[in-house]
């Protein structure tokens, strides 16, 4: 029964959350980290919340010897393990019922066969009504052979009044070419519509926050132009190394895996205009037309900076350095710190720069967008009055305590007028009884449902390369990253950089 026809329920009451109707989950590369700590958690809790169909399935498909109760096994340990709600053995019972594992390699035309049978099977004993989602939890050179298996299997095709769709996690390419050839290859099997390309950072609420915060208070939307903002800084901070992931990290590096995708969205819901409403293709026009505005600086050796961690102590623990962990060649350039500055060329943000660093081995784990007001035009207050004062900000937090801050300046107490910065603090966890959900239970939640909303499309992914692919390009010619030791906060070129500008980095 569709939810349109049932009479007790109204369009306007806001306790019914949006609950997924009949389907299926499948997983390829299910034995992977992200599959055991983010996917199956996520799956668990929307059931636990009741947010998934009675007959939902799961179906992991990994090179592993597993039989379907060794699956389950891992599925309930994962679940235990890294869950956000609790362990409920209920709906435990319940999801199980719906679990299965198929075993092959990627190019396995049998266990791709086995697939189809599995998926037949879950049709009839789940009642998924034939609609399942395929998540490519892979490395991204294996994504054309399992997007082209699917094809050649037939597990891709939409029978009538069902659905398929395919959900991509990054990199998507490494650059403009092979993004664009590997968007050829998805579009020959699956519709565009049919594509989820997942960044887990749209799926936070921090992020959602930004267009709630700008288009829904008339406080800010005045205020968020280049009359009044002096400039911009986004980062993502990460406090780890490359851990286990050298052979994945080496030769990507920092910018490809964190600007291109994360920082770049970022900036796009920070820039763009007010949409017509909040449907996946007006939010898509205003955020494409800000990408498509993008300039680089014309001598990006002194805009641009990159970096490399160094041997140091963080956390009281003394770490090595990039050159000399597991599986690097010691000749490696890739970068472990981007520094990059951008500008928009649009009647908004002309003339203000927007700041963009990520890196390994920083100071704390934390991802913040920063944006920095310009000082009062006139000031009544002698020079000595105002030395403690810095510039008005609005700190959007986006990770690890999700919440927003706003810098500005008061009279400290006392005969004399001193004015010093303050800072005004939200938090989401102390204003709302409800924790913020995992972004993933959001976006596989959202695909289940097939809203578009969160998820960059194909013209997005696209721009955010030709921003990148010239600095990525100049780097290779000129040089070799900057050396900055473990648990600071960069290499002092990225500090330079801003100081040419009159300009210094926020400390998070």
């Amino acid at each position: 029964m569709s939810t349109s026809s049932n009479p007790l329920r109204d369009a306007q009451d806001r306790r019914l959350p949006r609950i997924a109707g009949p389907s299926g989950l499948v997983i390829f590369g299910v034995t992977g980290d992200l599959s055991r700590k983010k996917l199956m958690p996520a799956v668990y809790d929307l059931a636990n919340r009741g947010l998934l169909p009675p007959g939902f399935s799961l179906i992991g498909f990994a090179r592993r010897d597993w039989e379907t109760e060794d699956f389950a096994q891992i599925v309930h340990d994962a679940v235990k393990e890294h869950a956000r709600t609790p362990f409920r053995e209920e709906v435990w019972q319940q999801l199980v019922q719906g679990c299965r594992f198929v075993q092959g390699d990627f190019d396995d035309d049998e266990a791709f066969e086995t697939l189809k049978d599995t998926i037949q099977e879950l049709d009839k004993a789940q009642g998924t009504g034939g609609n399942f989602a395929f998540y490519l939890s892979v490395p991204p050179k294996f994504f054309p052979t399992v997007v082209q298996q699917l094809k050649k299997h037939g597990l891709a095709d939409q029978k009538e009044g069902s659905w398929r769709r395919a959900v991509i996690e990054k990199p998507f390419g490494h650059d403009l070419a092979s993004a664009q050839e590997l968007n050829r290859i998805v579009h020959e099997v699956f519709p565009a519509e049919a594509v989820f390309r997942i960044d887990h950072y749209l799926g936070k609420e921090t992020v959602q926050n930004i267009l709630a915060l700008r288009f829904a208070n008339t406080l800010f939307e005045p205020i968020w132009n280049r009359s009044y903002v002096d400039h911009v800084q986004i980062t993502m901070a990460e406090d780890i190394g490359i851990g286990g992931r050298a052979g994945y990290y080496d030769g990507i590096g920092a910018a490809r895996d964190v600007i291109q995708n994360h920082l770049l969205q970022l900036l796009a819901l920070t820039a763009m205009e007010e949409p017509a409403s909040f449907e996946a293709d007006a939010l898509v026009a205003e955020k494409t037309k800000v990408l498509g505005a993008v300039r680089l600086p014309k001598d990006l050796g002194k805009s641009t900076v990159r970096g490399q961690y160094a041997h140091g102590w963080q956390g009281g623990e003394e770490v090595v350095g990039y050159l000399e962990e597991d599986g690097i060649d010691p000749q490696s350039k890739t970068d472990t710190y981007a520094a990059i500055k951008l500008e928009i060329d649009n009647r908004r943000w002309a003339g203000v720069p927007f700041y963009l660093r990520t890196g390994k081995r920083l100071g704390r784990r934390v991802t913040e967008i920063a944006v920095v007001f310009q000082r009062a035009p006139h000031s009544p207050f002698d020079h000595t009055a105002t030395e403690e004062l810095g510039q008005n900000a609005l700190v959007i937090r986006v990770q690890p305590d999700e919440g927003v801050t706003l810098r500005f300046g008061s009279k400290v107490p006392g005969t004399s007028m001193e004015v010093r910065d303050v800072s005004m603090d939200f938090a989401y966890g102390e204003s709302f009884t409800e924790s913020s959900p995992e972004a993933y239970e959001r976006l596989i939640l959202d695909v289940l449902l097939g809203d578009a909303n969160l998820f960059p499309r194909l013209r997005e992914v696209e721009l955010s390369w030709e921003i990148l692919d010239p600095i990525e390009r100049y780097w290779d010619k000129h040089g070799k990253p900057a050396s900055y030791q473990a648990g600071t906060w960069g290499p002092d070129e990225a500090d330079e950089m801003l100081a040419r500008d009159g300009r210094s980095w926020r400390r998070p």
